[in-house]
């Protein structure tokens, strides 16, 4: 079965933290580069984390330094964790494969109050 769960969002003051998880199904996770991406109100969907089997990493510049991703290869689940949120940090948090499938989670929706 393909699935791709997220969660862990929640409504934030700037300048706090909130962990995202995403549960992916064996199938998608094993030896694939996973991200995170996020899409806002009126705007793409964009990658901001990516993490390969072996642990390489990379982030998007508007997030380097705040947000960390990890993965846990044993159960098949995929960390984001998010200090110093911003504002411009609000959207809805996927995770998927990199490149992505065709196929996405419901999301989990982050909000962040100034």
């Amino acid at each position: 079965q393909v699935q791709l769960v997220e969660s862990g969002g929640g409504l934030v003051q700037a300048g706090g933290s909130l962990r995202l998880s995403c549960a992916a199904s064996r199938s998608i996770f094993s030896n694939n580069v996973m991200g995170w991406y996020r899409q806002a109100p009126g705007k793409q969907r964009e990658l901001v984390a990516v993490i390969n089997w072996g642990g390489s990493i990379h982030y998007v510049d508007s997030v380097r330094g705040r947000f960390t991703i990890s993965r846990d290869n044993a159960k098949n689940t995929v960390y984001l964790q998010m200090n110093s949120l911003k504002p411009e940090d609000t959207a809805v948090y996927y995770c998927n494969t990199q490149p992505p499938l065709g196929y996405w989670g419901q999301g989990t929706q982050v909000t962040v109050s100034s």
